[in-house]
């Protein structure tokens, strides 16, 4: 019996996700496995564990409806997986070639504990673009973004390809089926979104591409894009995919394929251009990170947070613009990118925090957590790494500019409620408390 072994990571879905690709061997083996460590150390937070274990049912459902299933386990991935090959048999693993640097590591570790016994098959996804198609080597990537979007200019993005139509049966003796969260986790399985956030976020491929099919055809929001963008409260001031493409429920080229059908017949707008623009961004931040390698998280580790960073966590700064933000971030596992860079740059600029630990809250708390993204963002804003000017936002003049009533504030502080629209609802209101939660402890990376 001849078996392949699927490891699945950021990239659950069947269409456009060459893992599932031909030829496959007789028997088909999917697995993802969680790592543990991301519990112990609270990296995954509630919100961004609820929707991975959403995105993982439907995902097993996908499966089984192609003559599939998947397994789901708790360990250290590399551990697990070589574990499973032994069992199983399997010649070959096939597994997403992820930027960060923990999943490079997880691959190579598994490379050299397997050895001659299986053969390793890292394969490229999820991207406009792969390696072989850039107009220059990774290694020769330009340090801004300027600079990298006009090598792009003449590239072609690749197409999406269809999900399989059937997939080879299950090994008979592997064991299949995934946990319940609440034995996982019972505090993410009893998390519920605050309805103030003004949308729900379900996990999965097929939420994925329904908000990508409403988005552009439903609401026809997308033609609206341009100046809408910088939005904070609503449903459609954002495109919102970001969380189904961080864990792969939609690819990028997916979405590319859909706003090129959509210009089609509607044309080209500043608005489309604008969006198919954030993706490119999201293109940058994905090679960037596998350019840097271990240094995209600071070259050394982040000292423990105090009673500043303690108060911009909670929402308790005294700022309501950046307390609005950062109490939405812990109600619903999502900001806006307006509100993101505020309330990045008011913890580094203002409070004079460590940049890396911003980051490390976010990867806590989003359910859009994406490694290149968030972490080449913060390192955007504070000027670090690859970043050699700093992006500071004076966050008063923002508050007054993006949220002139103080509308957004006051959804977030209702505490604020009682003041007068207007330039009232921005001023400092009062002095973060005295006692804060225990900080974040360093990145162990």
């Amino acid at each position: 019996m001849s078996v392949d072994l699927v490891w699945l990571r950021q990239d659950l879905r069947l269409a456009d996700n060459p893992l599932f690709g031909g030829p496959l061997d007789e028997h088909l083996l999917c697995v993802y496995v969680l790592d543990e460590r991301w519990l112990a150390d609270g990296r995954l937070g509630s919100a961004r564990l609820g929707f991975l274990w959403q995105c993982l049912i439907e995902l097993r459902g996908c499966l089984l409806a192609q003559g599939s299933d998947l397994l789901v386990r708790l360990g250290d991935p590399a551990d697990e997986v070589a574990k499973l090959v032994a069992s199983e048999g399997a010649g070959r693993v096939r597994v997403r070639h992820d930027p960060g640097w923990e999943e490079v590591r997880a691959v190579d570790r598994l490379r050299h504990r397997l050895a001659n016994e299986c053969r390793v098959e890292v394969l490229e996804s999820g991207m406009l673009f792969s390696s072989a198609s850039l107009p220059l080597a990774i290694e020769a990537l330009p340090a801004g973004f300027s600079a990298f979007r006009r090598k792009m200019r003449e590239m072609v993005p690749q197409r999406g390809i269809p999900a399989p139509v059937t997939l080879p049966p299950w090994p008979p003796s592997a064991p299949r089926g995934l946990p319940a969260l609440r034995r996982v986790c019972p505090r993410a399985d009893r998390w519920r979104a605050s309805p103030r956030g003004g949308f729900r976020f379900t996990g999965g491929e097929a939420a994925g591409r329904a908000r990508l099919d409403d988005y552009l055809w439903g609401s026809g929001a997308v033609s609206h894009y341009a100046h809408t963008r910088n939005g904070l409260v609503g449903a459609d001031f954002s495109s919102r995919l970001s969380p189904w493409l961080a864990h792969g429920c939609v690819s990028a080229a997916q979405v590319n394929d859909a706003l090129h059908a959509w210009e089609t017949e509607h044309g080209d707008s500043e608005s489309s251009r604008w969006l198919r623009f954030e993706l490119l961004w999201r293109e940058y931040f994905h090679w960037a990170a596998r350019q840097d390698g271990r240094t995209l998280y600071g070259r050394e580790t982040a000292p423990l947070g105090g009673d500043a960073f303690a108060a911009w966590c909670r929402g308790e700064t005294g700022l309501p613009f950046v307390d609005a933000g950062m109490r939405e971030l812990a109600d619903t596992g999502w900001l806006s990118n307006r509100a993101r860079q505020n309330v990045a740059s008011f913890l580094v600029h203002d409070l004079n925090v460590d940049w890396r630990l911003g980051a490390a809250w976010f990867e806590r708390c989003l359910i859009d957590y994406d490694a290149a993204s968030n972490w080449g963002n913060w390192g955007y804003i504070a000027g670090r790494g690859r970043h050699v000017r700093a992006h500071r936002f004076e966050v008063l003049d923002q508050a007054e500019c993006y949220d002139p009533h103080g509308d957004y504030a006051v959804r977030w502080c209702p505490e604020l409620s009682s003041l007068p629209a207007g330039e009232a609802r921005h001023r400092p209101w009062r002095h973060a408390p005295a006692t804060f939660p225990p900080p974040l402890a360093p990145s162990t990376r």
